[in-house]
């Protein structure tokens, strides 16, 4: 996040900040409207399967979302694409392979680049950070994720030694 600088500063931070703090898919992402976007501050996001679920936004994703649409054009913008969040340069609704650019050049000014990071990685890292440090219970994380099953959400969640060690000291028995 610290490396983000240039002509969308606010666009790409916007989008970074919403992949490590909502754990969204790439697809998802770019499918945002203004419309996903409530003033009681939740994102309607339209996952896998056409399901619609709600995220709940964070204060670091609400400020870099209102950085970002007090910049966005709205002039030249073709009629289909007026309701699409994140604008490419020619105006038009953000592509995949334009986030994924984004991210790697990003990744590679951070020195980064050859780590193997992926927009899915940003997923995975949110997914694991609201587990380890949001007290957040596996069901609620795999209702933020739009999983289906249970086990899909279990291989986001990396549980560490800390972890287990905390459950065990916390059993009403331990005395």
């Amino acid at each position: 996040l610290e490396s983000v600088d240039g002509p969308n500063l606010e666009r790409d931070y916007c989008i970074l900040t919403l992949f490590l703090n909502c754990g969204l898919r790439l697809a998802e992402l770019c499918s945002l409207n203004l419309s996903s976007i409530s003033s009681e501050g939740t994102l309607t996001v339209i996952g896998k399967g056409n399901k619609e679920r709600m995220v709940y936004l964070n204060n670091a994703c609400l400020e870099a979302i209102n950085a970002y649409l007090a910049v966005r054009p709205n002039e030249g913008i073709p009629v289909t694409e007026k309701n699409a969040l994140f604008l490419s340069r020619n105006h038009r609704r953000i592509s995949p392979k334009t986030v994924q650019h984004i991210l790697k050049s990003y990744l590679e000014k951070s020195g980064l680049g050859d780590m193997g990071y992926s927009t899915h990685k940003l997923r995975h890292t949110a997914a694991t950070l609201m587990y380890q440090h949001g007290n957040v219970d596996i069901r609620v994380l795999k209702d933020i994720l739009g999983h289906a099953n249970l086990g899909t959400t279990q291989i986001y969640t990396h549980v560490s030694d800390k972890q287990i060690k905390q459950a065990i000291e916390h059993n009403p028995l331990a005395g």
